[in-house]
């Protein structure tokens, strides 16, 4: 009888995975995923994501026993604990998500010498990586041709959902490991729930509710109408391509965002350490203002507001995300990779390839066309925070100002704030 291993990376899902739909051709699947100590021992090690992973694969191996199978759980190198699985269950093909970052490209490269069968397959974006290129070009080095590109794509069917798998005899499964097990410190208190299930109950009551006003209001910041998909997005346990047959134009086109940087890095391995496009910057070695910049407490409250919430939910809203970028790296001078490596630490839906073209992006050494662009945090924070609603939300020492005039603490007498409790600006930003 006919055996594949079926290795989950970053497609946490049962529903439009091609991946698991081309194993289930074999009369037997082993459904597998291995966690790999070369990235738990890297920039992925963080305790949020590390919680999210686990509350997904808790939710994946639910889903796959309710299909009669079950979910085996390795830990050490994937290559190897793919070969061990196929020596001792007689498995002749393997089928992976299509994953095209450097590590993954190694990943990839080490499997197919293994000797059997092995299949990449699309799903971790809308467009894989390298299907959408420019005349003479390797990649799109600006977003909107590629966005007309992305938009005008042919799109592959979604995948059908098994209907069942069958696990070889004698394969143990093995169990999940703690949050302890894994990685040291605690995750946000204020977590967003992992798995598929999850994700789609998130996905059909935002499609449902909120998706038709995006477009106008994704960007206010005390409205908190963004999807806040992004998390199950990283994991694969909703399907993009699923998402973007459903979703209105305006989101389409992050999700394409979110696919160009893909492409980017694809192309340019190095997206998360070496600047796309020097421009000769001279970064400033500020470490008082950069700590006060990690701990929400550089005195601008749109600001800290921003990095009050990434320190509670292990998120930030994306509007925030900018506005927090653009203060690190034009108004106080400071590294971009400083920004990535602490939003890694702390996002769960830190990806790699989104994260590190967005910081790029902001500090103008990546895909801008506007490598100059300055986003003024208080005139960020008049349009997308009039009321000052989100402030107050996440800076408790502001709380009781009112209106807008929470945005300009230092300009109210001592009466009117915790002056004590609230630092005033770090830089001059009037």
């Amino acid at each position: 009888m006919s055996t594949s291993i079926m290795l989950f990376t970053r497609d946490l899902r049962v529903r439009d995975n091609p991946a698991l739909t081309a194993a289930c051709r074999a009369e037997h699947v082993v459904p597998v995923f291995v966690f790999d100590d070369a990235i738990l021992n890297g920039p992925f090690a963080a305790p949020d994501r590390v919680r999210f992973l686990l509350e997904s694969l808790a939710d994946l191996r639910a889903s796959l026993r309710d299909l009669g199978g079950d979910l085996v759980v390795r830990r050490g190198d994937p290559v190897t604990e793919a070969a061990r699985l196929a020596g001792r269950t007689g498995a002749s093909s393997l089928a992976v998500a299509d994953e095209r970052s450097a590590y993954g490209t190694r990943r990839l490269g080490g499997l197919r010498e293994l000797g059997m069968e092995v299949s990449a397959h699309p799903g971790i974006t809308v467009v894989p990586p390298g299907e959408l290129t420019p005349a003479g070009g390797d990649h799109y080095r600006v977003f909107t041709p590629y966005w007309r590109a992305w938009d005008a794509a042919r799109r592959r069917p979604i995948a059908d959902e098994p209907k069942a798998i069958r696990l070889p005899s004698g394969v143990r499964a093995g169990p999940l490991p703690r949050l302890a097990d894994l990685i040291s410190g605690s995750p946000s208190p204020e977590p967003t729930p992992g798995g598929e299930r999850a994700g789609r109950r998130r996905m059909t009551r935002w499609l449902r509710e909120a998706a038709a006003d995006y477009d106008r209001a994704h960007d206010d910041l005390a409205a908190d109408r963004t999807s806040r998909l992004s998390p199950y997005l990283k994991f694969g346990c909703i399907s993009p391509l699923e998402l973007a047959n459903a979703g209105p134009s305006a989101f389409r086109r992050q999700l394409a965002w979110r696919d160009f940087h893909h492409q980017v890095a694809a192309a340019f391995p190095a997206l998360a350490r070496d600047d796309y496009r020097p421009r000769g910057h001279r970064w400033n070695s500020d470490e008082d203002a950069l700590a006060a910049w990690r701990d929400g407490m550089t005195g601008v409250p749109i600001v800290d507001a921003g990095m009050r919430q990434l320190r509670s939910e292990g998120f930030m809203h994306n509007r925030a995300r900018l506005i927090t970028a653009s203060f690190l790296t034009r108004d106080l001078g400071i590294d971009w990779r400083h920004g990535l490596r602490h939003f890694n630490d702390r996002l769960t839906d830190g990806d790699i390839a989104d994260n590190a073209g967005n910081w790029q992006w902001v500090a103008g050494t990546g895909n801008n066309t506007r490598p100059g662009q300055v986003m003024s945090p208080l005139r960020q924070a008049s349009r997308f925070d009039p009321h000052g609603d989100y402030v107050r939300r996440y800076v408790a020492e502001l709380a009781d100002i009112e209106g807008s005039r929470v945005h300009r603490p230092w300009t109210l007498p001592a009466s009117g704030r915790r002056a004590s409790a609230y630092p005033p600006p770090i830089i001059d930003i009037d």
